[in-house]
């Protein structure tokens, strides 16, 4: 299938532990490319060390989506946001989270009297309802409401229809440049009596299939999930306990690796990306043995590996 190079979606792994610090693993953190455009997901302690690890430009970052204020989701936001502005930003970023993050910035920038040489837009995501948030030139953003300790939210990005592909060595040579915009945006082409003179179902093939990326941070097992999740592409669900811990991952209101990969067999997922794995566990085998036991196409959340969509 057609589909033009420069057009990425791809999907980082900066971190993939969760509260307890380790040598191991680093806090969440997560970074989307979207036709060259960074989105960055959480931005858990030392974010902004991951992103250098990568040889990744923080100054092209446009959009970040925090999931809620456990301090191993955003405590790296502050820092990151302080460092682009000794860099000299000035193009405006884009943020979404949270209500009360604002606040929590708002003060760190009061008392360490710093100012910001470029425009930070937030906007509060209501947590108990999905909501579109963002509507990009290439894809869209809608909240997803966790189950959490306290207001959590993560998030879908689904890519835009793709127009039609152009079959060129179909077209006459001195096809009108007008004529092929309309089969392009998907129009029949008419001539004077109304006839179809060029068919869109003829001189075009489908563009690709729109690609889509869900973000399940910390949350219990909720099935209300499905019917949003449903068909993505790949589904990213907090794993943070294995069934030997499933009562207290019931308790703190998270999941285990068997929950999560439950959830992507229902919502028929392709493929499921599981971390935020405890501290407690040395060994990330069995998260991953336990979890294709119920959906074969699971794999672990890598820090530094980019999955391609």
């Amino acid at each position: 299938m057609h589909r033009p190079a420069h057009v990425s979606f791809a999907l980082t792994i900066l971190g993939a532990g969760s509260a307890t610090p380790t040598l191991r693993m680093h806090p969440t953190a997560q970074l989307l490319t979207v036709n060259n455009e960074y989105m960055l997901i959480d931005c858990g302690e030392g974010t902004q060390f991951r992103l250098l690890e990568q040889r990744i430009k923080p100054g092209r970052l446009r959009y970040i989506f925090i999931s809620h204020l456990h301090g191993d989701h955003y405590f790296g936001l502050a820092p990151l946001l302080s460092t682009l502005n000794l860099g000299g930003r000035t193009e405006d970023l884009y943020l979404f989270g949270p209500h009360g993050l604002d606040e929590v910035l708002t003060t760190i920038f009061r008392v360490s009297d710093s100012r910001l040489g470029y425009k930070l837009h937030f906007q509060p995501v209501d947590p108990n309802q999905s909501t579109l948030i963002l509507d990009h030139p290439h894809l869209t953003v809608e909240s997803i409401p966790l189950q959490h300790r306290i207001h959590c939210t993560g998030y879908l990005f689904r890519e835009k229809p793709a127009k039609p592909h152009l079959l060129r060595e179909k077209l006459p040579t001195d096809t009108p440049i007008q004529y092929l915009k309309q089969l392009k945006e998907g129009h029949d082409v008419l001539d004077e009596n109304g006839d179809v003179r060029y068919a869109v179902a003829e001189y075009t093939e489908p563009g690709p299939q729109p690609r889509s990326y869900a973000y399940c941070s910390d949350t219990r097992y909720v099935e209300g999930l499905i019917p949003q999740l449903q068909g993505v592409d790949l589904l990213y669900h907090e794993a943070t306990f294995l069934d030997d811990n499933a009562q207290r991952a019931a308790e703190v209101y998270h999941s285990t690796a068997r929950e999560a990969a439950t959830i992507a067999d229902k919502a028929q997922v392709k493929r499921l990306l599981i971390g935020h794995f405890s501290s407690r566990y040395k060994q990330l085998d069995e998260f991953l043995n336990e979890a294709r036991s119920v959906f074969g196409e699971t794999y672990l959340a890598t820090e530094g590996e980019t999955i391609s969509l």
